[in-house]
């Protein structure tokens, strides 16, 4: 796949953006995440949308659009929440659709949510395509595990530019 566009999503994006956000989610995990959690999280469209126009009141979201209009990525970070102040910038997300992969879009949307900035990211602890991803951006785990109860797994921080990492 070649050719997408990137922009900043709209409040009329909240839809679309979920139903994306929901399927990168089956995409990503299946195999990742216990299939009992994952689907208890996937089955709620209405909190996904929700969410989605809660957050882009929050902060910007990048979008990865086709040439046909279709959503395939996303990517928003801002303020670390975790640990308020410690590492500059916090990317809360980036997906991309599984047909998408390899065609740039997670780069140009990283590029786009953070640049070079200091950062941390929480990713699942045996996800090695995303570990992958953010060790070829200069991430590295600083050994910070947390459970994620929704889950029933196990994430950790990875960092970039930051002088915590140890």
């Amino acid at each position: 796949m070649t050719g997408f566009a990137l922009r900043l999503a709209r409040p009329e994006d909240a839809e679309p953006g979920a139903d994306m956000h929901l399927a990168s989610w089956a995409e990503s995990y299946q195999g990742l995440i216990p299939p009992g959690p994952l689907e208890r999280v996937l089955a709620d469209r209405d909190r996904w949308v929700a969410a989605w126009r809660e957050q882009l009141a929050l902060a910007p979201r990048w979008l990865a659009e086709s040439p046909d209009g279709e959503l395939v990525g996303f990517a928003s970070a801002g303020p670390d929440i975790v640990e308020p102040g410690s590492f500059g910038l916090q990317l809360y997300a980036i997906y991309v659709r599984s047909a998408w992969h390899g065609a740039g879009v997670g780069q140009a949307l990283l590029d786009a949510a953070i640049g070079d900035a200091p950062c941390s990211v929480w990713v699942l602890e045996h996800n090695p395509r995303a570990h992958a991803f953010y060790a070829r951006n200069g991430f590295t785990a600083d050994g910070t595990r947390m459970y994620d109860e929704r889950l029933e797994a196990w994430e950790v921080r990875l960092v970039r530019g930051s002088d915590e990492v140890g």
